[in-house]
């Protein structure tokens, strides 16, 4: 039986409570999607993920996603993709910057967040 799923994305950022995942789709089977959120100045450490590539889609707010040393800003619309190996990190360039990531599915998300500046 195929499924389908709609989600009003803005409706999850209004009730979602805290940064990081706000939201994850939960019925597919092989691809994974998360909406993510940081307020001003957190986001993702850098890392490297040798799994999967992965598709950055702005949702809301002003962003930085920097890919092996090069920043690239992204807005409401703007989609980013990022190869597996390449050294990435996000931050929030405004008060609530989201986004979803999109990727094959592999084992559960973990996301590290960058220290709340001072």
């Amino acid at each position: 039986m195929r499924r389908t799923t709609i989600v009003d994305l803005y409706e999850e950022l209004a009730t979602g409570e805290g940064a990081g995942v706000v939201w994850s789709l939960e019925q597919g089977d092989d691809i994974n999607v998360n909406l993510v959120r940081f307020p001003a100045g957190r986001g993702v450490s850098e890392h490297v993920n040798e799994e999967v590539d992965v598709l950055i889609v702005g949702v809301s707010g002003v962003g930085l996603v920097e890919v092996d040393g090069h920043e690239h800003h992204l807005r409401a619309g703007t989609v980013a993709f990022v190869s597996k190996g390449a050294r990435r990190s996000t931050k929030s360039e405004s008060g609530d910057f989201a986004y979803l990531t999109v990727h094959r599915r592999r084992g559960p998300l973990q996301i590290g967040g960058l220290p709340t500046p001072e």
